[in-house]
């Protein structure tokens, strides 16, 4: 069912919203905001839109596009937003390796988590039974898990029969089991406790804890459910599908304009900022309340990534080639191995032997592989803000698991992570989660207040919303937090109670509704 009308705008000349960045989230509270028949700018530093789902020719090899930050989408297909926008049938062709991710082993075979449930099991030996018990609830009630993980944490789960009350029962035992120093118990093999701690860095902080096991339960339990798939051609095209359909209906998108301050924004009836929570606080300043503001910049930033972008001329040489299938690789070895990595960086220390989150589109899509060279990006977990090359520690760990693939380097760049904000503001020392992370700060975030998003209300000229993933649900390409700050803008400025519908074609949605969906 679509939105009601908006109540008239304060004014000619007045937008009824502004939003400032345009990241997934950015993009989601304009495509929503829109789909509601409100009037919608977004204003972009960069050259061009996306912030981190954007795919641009880095000058490493003639015709080669380089994802910038994520490359691999489980969440672009099974958060709320994503599943009612349904970026399938909008033409983006997401392709979904039959092997998710994978963890290579020093002497001894990878551990695969394939798409299909049964056969890492079967992979698994001993502990295939223990990992079936755990994810079977997990993929068989997906929605469940992300209701917990992405839902607002100020409503109650909408939890819908028998299956979801056994997956969200079995997400929160996983967790509480698996972020303590109880974590080796159910497991007898290395395989299936290096499987589960590397899905688990994809949040970087303490091995074991609430907040990286919650995160590895979730992603883990959406490989064996929908996958984690890659779109074809890169990021982007995430990020074009939205800028098409806030075009149709007609927002307006304005790179290359950075904003410093309330001076630099046009007038507007609710103002949402895609940023950092300090960034946040310094454009909106003195209209801020002061408490609000020291609250904003208190959530402050946790460790970085470093990224290494390379060329090769032909597939990463694994030692075990079943490697190669998967869409993502956690190179870090061991869970003791990665644990000790992972407490390195959190000590403000780099790592000989840092944790590596490895991807070779070129594998599931031919049209990334130009003249026979092909794009491969890395992330390693560094100290916040650390100087440091990351190529020669990126290259080792390689090395170590695909010998020889220095010989198939064409080109290679390496970012510190003290410079990852030179491409996009929002990645403060390198920092992907857009603030410190914790299992207190996944719901107070980004200050401890009941509204997560609001941060002056509709009483103000103008209001002002957080819709990045500084404030709750917290990081990932998933555009709910978008999503949520859009829904209270309708609600507190407009006096609109409905979410609009995002679907394909203009007021109709070929989907899940988001009112269906979204408490």
């Amino acid at each position: 069912m679509s939105a009601e009308p908006p109540a008239p705008g304060p004014g000619p000349g007045v937008l009824d919203a502004v939003v400032v960045g345009s990241g997934p989230n950015g993009l989601a509270a304009a495509v929503t905001l829109a789909r509601a028949g409100l009037s919608v700018l977004v204003l972009e530093a960069e050259s061009t839109a996306g912030g981190g789902a954007r795919t641009l020719d880095l000058g490493l090899a003639p015709g080669l596009t380089h994802d910038l930050c994520a490359a691999v989408h489980p969440l672009a297909v099974a958060s709320p937003f994503f599943r009612a926008f349904d970026l399938a049938a909008r033409g983006v062709d997401l392709r979904t390796p039959d092997v998710s991710y994978a963890q290579p082993l020093d002497d001894a075979p990878a551990a695969l988590a394939h798409r299909d449930l049964e056969r890492t099991v079967a992979d698994l030996g001993t502990d295939g039974p223990t990992w079936r018990r755990l994810f079977e609830p997990l993929a068989a009630a997906p929605e469940a898990v992300i209701e917990l993980a992405l839902g607002d944490k100020r409503s109650l789960p909408r939890l819908r029969g028998l299956a979801d009350l056994r997956a969200a029962a079995g997400f929160a035992a996983g967790a509480v089991l698996d972020g303590t120093l109880a974590w080796n118990l159910p497991w007898r093999t290395e395989a299936a406790r290096a499987l589960l701690t590397g899905v688990a860095t994809h949040a970087i902080g303490r091995q074991p804890s609430p907040t990286t096991a919650g995160t590895g339960l979730l992603l883990a339990a959406l490989a064996h459910a929908d996958g984690w798939p890659i779109p074809a051609g890169g990021s982007q095209a995430i990020t074009d599908a939205l800028l098409a359909d806030l075009a149709a209906h007609g927002g307006e998108v304005r790179t290359g304009t950075r904003v410093r301050s309330l001076a630099d924004l046009p007038a507007a009836s609710a103002i949402l900022l895609d940023t950092t929570a300090e960034a946040a606080a310094s454009i909106l300043g003195d209209f801020l309340p002061s408490r609000v503001g020291a609250g904003l910049r208190r959530l402050g930033h946790g460790p970085g990534a470093a990224k290494v972008d390379l060329v090769l001329d032909g597939p990463i040489p694994w030692a075990d080639p079943r490697v190669g299938e998967a869409g993502t690789v956690h190179v870090g070895g061991t869970r003791a191995q990665m644990a000790a990595a992972e407490a390195e960086v959190l000590r403000g220390r780099m790592p000989a032997r840092p944790v590596v989150l490895v991807s070779d589109p070129g594998v599931h899509d031919a049209s990334r592989v130009v003249d026979g060279l092909r794009p491969v990006w890395a992330y390693a977990h560094v100290p916040a803000d650390c100087p440091i090359d990351p190529t020669r520690f990126v290259l080792a760990q390689l090395e170590r698991f695909a010998p020889g693939i220095r010989d198939r380097i064409v080109a290679v760049q390496g970012t510190p992570a003290s410079r990852m904000g030179e491409h996009n503001a929002n990645l403060v020392g390198g920092d992907i989660s857009g603030g410190r992370m914790s299992l207190g700060r996944l719901v107070a975030r980004p200050r401890y207040a009941w509204s997560t998003h609001r941060l002056a209300g509709a009483g103000s000229a103008p209001a002002a919303y957080l819709c990045s993933s500084a404030t709750t649900p917290g990081p990932g390409v998933h555009g709910m937090a978008g999503l949520y700050a859009a829904r209270s803008v309708l609600r507190d400025v407009f006096g609109v109670q409905e979410l609009p519908d995002v679907g394909p074609g203009v007021g109709r949605a070929t989907g899940p509704s988001l009112h269906d969906q979204v408490a």
